[in-house]
């Protein structure tokens, strides 16, 4: 097996990604998108056809996972009736409307091939909606929403597609048997997700070597969609469900696990993000290539209306719901200014599809019961593609500029410092009670110095917030905790160099230099991860 074009593929994603973070002038989903457009009309490059056996399985629960592991369990849940509107009510309303709408429009295809069609291109995409929204920097509660109804829609989606699929290829599906599938889907996939929680986030705490802790965090959601799909149900409700609690109760794993386990998502989830919107991109020449049977012209309006169903659609789902206070838009006593019909207009505009969409669309059989041909099987994954390409290019590089427009607000970066700092305050003040009741013991007798440098921590820690809310060096343009920070860095720095010629000089060997350099990292990236909040 070459895995060359892999490692191009992996490499070239993450060279891509990585310009994306250095420039704000593009989001990097959109500019990965392009180089695959860019890339898939060069010479020699390979096909990279979507698989959906590999996606589906492979790709999609881990990035799930670590979605679900930095949402936030209390406010989805203080969020639910928005984000089941979206993640249900409109993926079901939109399968039917759009696919109505393509059986319009499109002649001769049948209305069971629409339906699959409108299945396919439902769901706004988890990837997209969370690099998108966090790059645009949302409020809160939307993000929140958003991401919510992200993870969950693929669910319902996949679901649908299942049913229509079904009808599209004679297996007689009926609204009984489509009733029962959205059930055991729903019911099963909460039911597996609420099973295995409790039993991994045990074995998690009672694993005591970090490494086995966090390669039991990578198996996790396999673990979960597998047994989940295994029965019928939902694999992505079995690992949003589990995250969600993982999440939840993270701080019960030791510190080792939860840092080591940051830094391991955050690089899986770059390079996945990564690969899968350049895959976007690379199936341009798969599409193009089944498309003999119609012009050029032609399908491209077919793709244009079906483009504007989609984005009409979820308008005429959202626009309602700013009308009614508590759904979209706060409740009446709920905290923050938020614009109701601002917020509105950006959920309407933030459906951004994804991988998933092209997953599932490149999973239809070319033949149905009987030996035929499916039905412009080849049309429904040039329309699911261009609605992919059409939403993450027309509303992904557009939702930033509306949002400035709308002048909805930001996250209010001033407040959050200042609760911070609050509840800092509180922390370290339970901290400096139970440090005099702990050398009240005899047990714990310190010589005074040690017992001041414990002091010192903890008023450290009660002052450090309020520091970033202090004076600005009219030199420098510092605040007096960056220039602490920075100060500290340099002294770091400073130490580091004196090991190191020491190890040169072979007065110390490497194991030492190692273990000493492993102590001013952590001290270093206590530094950087304070200074980056």
């Amino acid at each position: 097996m070459d895995v060359t074009p892999l490692l191009i593929l992996v490499a070239a994603s993450a060279a891509v990604a990585g310009a994306a973070r250095r420039t704000a002038a593009v989001p990097g989903p959109l500019l990965l998108v392009a180089a695959g457009l860019g890339a898939s009309y060069v010479p020699g490059v390979p096909d990279y056809t979507l698989d959906p056996h590999i996606v589906l399985p492979l790709l999609l629960p881990p990035l799930l996972h670590s979605a679900a592991l930095g949402s936030s369990y209390l406010d989805l849940r203080a969020n639910l009736r928005p984000v089941a509107l979206l993640s249900v009510g409109y993926v079901l309303f939109a399968t039917l409307a759009v696919g109505w709408i393509a059986y319009l429009v499109v002649p001769d295809l049948p209305l069971t091939a629409a339906l699959v069609l409108g299945a396919i291109i439902a769901p706004p995409d988890a990837v997209a909606a969370t690099a998108i929204a966090r790059r645009v920097g949302l409020p809160s509660r939307m993000t929140t929403v958003l991401q919510g109804e992200s993870l969950v829609n693929d669910a319902t989606a996949i679901t649908a597609y299942k049913v229509a699929l079904a009808a599209a290829v004679g297996e007689g599906a009926t609204w009984a048997g489509a009733v029962g599938e959205f059930a055991l889907a729903a019911v099963g996939g909460l039911g597996t997700g609420l099973a295995l929680m409790v039993p991994l986030h045990w074995l998690r705490t009672r694993l005591r070597d970090p490494l086995l802790q966090n390669t039991l965090s990578l198996l996790i959601p396999f673990v979960a969609y597998t047994a989940a799909e295994e029965i019928g149900a939902s694999g992505v409700l079995a690992v949003v469900v589990v995250a969600l609690y993982l999440g939840h109760r993270s701080w019960q794993v030791d510190y080792a696990t939860r840092i080591q386990e940051a830094a391991v998502w955050r690089m899986v989830t770059f390079v996945l993000e990564s690969v899968v919107f350049a895959l976007i991109g690379l199936q341009l020449p798969v599409v193009l290539r089944g498309l003999g049977d119609y012009g050029a012209g032609e399908a491209a309006w077919y793709a244009v209306a079906v483009l504007l169903a989609v984005i009409v659609m979820r308008f005429v789902w959202v626009l309602p719901a700013g009308f009614l206070p508590g759904v979209l838009t706060p409740r009446a006593g709920d905290r923050g200014p938020v614009p109701g019909r601002a917020v509105t207009v950006i959920v309407g505009w933030a459906g951004m599809r994804g991988v998933v969409s092209l997953a599932i669309a490149f999973s239809v059989p070319e033949t149905v019961h009987g030996g035929g041909d499916f039905p412009a099987r080849n049309l429904i994954l040039f329309l699911a593609f261009t609605t992919v390409i059409g939403t993450l290019c027309v509303q992904g590089l557009t939702l930033a500029p509306l949002t400035r427009l709308l002048r909805l607000p930001g996250r209010d970066r001033q407040a959050e410092t200042l609760q911070e700092a609050q509840v800092q305050y509180e922390a370290s003040e339970a901290a400096g009670a139970r440090l005099d009741q702990l050398l009240a013991d005899d047990r714990n007798a310190l010589p005074q110095p040690l017992a001041d440098r414990l002091r010192t921590v903890v008023e450290r820690r009660r002052n450090a917030i309020w520091e970033r809310l202090g004076a600005v060096n009219e030199t420098t343009g510092e605040s007096v905790d960056d220039t602490y920070r920075r100060l500290l860095r340099e002294l770091i720095a400073a130490e580091r160099e004196v090991f190191v010629r020491l190890r040169d000089e072979r007065r110390i060997d490497d194991e030492m230099l190692r273990r000493l350099q492993r102590r001013l990292d952590l001290e270093e990236a206590a530094v950087y991860r304070e200074a980056a909040q």
